[in-house]
């Protein structure tokens, strides 16, 4: 499965397809604040393509306004990344660098990804918008169960998303991203339910990474420890985050 696999599941209508290569000039000059921010474009970055822009004249869905924030526009853009690119860095510079919403898709030799985040207006710049919250990544790689990527990538596609306003299809696309998380915890891909069936599992996603982290700083002070107490302390201290980590998997 590859990034073009990705883009071309997205199905998209000829009418939005752009198709345009990005400059890392024009990256630059949006979105990178400091030399590093610079040099992680020059270096990092291979191409940058701008492949379609999905607004309502291109789609026939409607935009959305609202005291937080106006979608009048989503972007889908293909980042091919080099060897040497960051892309833990690369991928919220180029989020806060456009101005739209923005599903991106990642990609080196080894794997690709899958990236959204919100905008809203900023509070601080009149007419400027910033990310909302933290910016989704979902990494395909071999830790994805085959079955939940072939469902996930059915389901991908526009005609199957919201088709209400902008906001909205974007959301659902972010749901699904988070649906493929969840297989990737719970083995089967299924959709969110509801509305709020899909911020509990969004919440539940976070809560099972920080735990997880948690265990593995744990485990590793477990097997460095030769107080047979401080070993005991540990392995009580891995039991209730191993419970909590339970509970928080019956959420999703």
């Amino acid at each position: 499965m590859t990034a073009s696999d990705c883009i071309a599941a997205l199905d998209l209508p000829t009418g939005a397809l752009v198709d345009q290569r990005v400059p890392k000039k024009t990256l630059s000059e949006h979105g990178a604040s400091t030399a590093a921010a610079r040099r992680y474009i020059q270096e990092g970055i291979e191409s940058l393509r701008w492949v379609a822009a999905i607004k309502p004249t291109t789609s026939g869905v409607p935009a959305h306004a609202d005291a937080a924030r106006e979608y009048l526009e989503l972007a889908v853009l293909h980042l091919h990344l080099r060897p040497a690119g960051k892309e833990a860095q690369l991928l919220p510079l180029i989020h806060r660098a456009i101005p739209y919403p923005l599903l991106l898709v990642s990609s080196d030799e080894e794997h690709f990804a899958l990236s959204l985040a919100h905008k809203r207006w900023s509070q601080g710049e009149k007419n400027q918008v910033v990310v909302d919250g933290d910016v989704v990544t979902l990494r395909i790689d071999d830790n994805v169960p085959e079955d939940a990527l072939v469902s996930f990538l059915a389901a991908l596609s526009l005609a199957k998303q919201p088709r209400n306003t902008l906001y909205e299809l974007y959301q659902g696309w972010l749901d699904t991203v988070l649906a493929l998380q969840t297989a990737c915890v719970l083995g089967d891909f299924t959709l969110p339910r509801s509305r709020e069936h899909a911020d509990a599992r969004s919440a539940a996603l976070l809560e099972c990474a920080r735990l997880e982290s948690e265990m593995a700083s744990l485990r590793a002070a477990a097997a460095r420890e030769k107080q047979l107490p401080r070993q005991v302390e540990l392995n009580l201290q891995l039991k209730r985050l191993g419970d909590a980590h339970a509970a928080a998997r019956a959420r999703m």
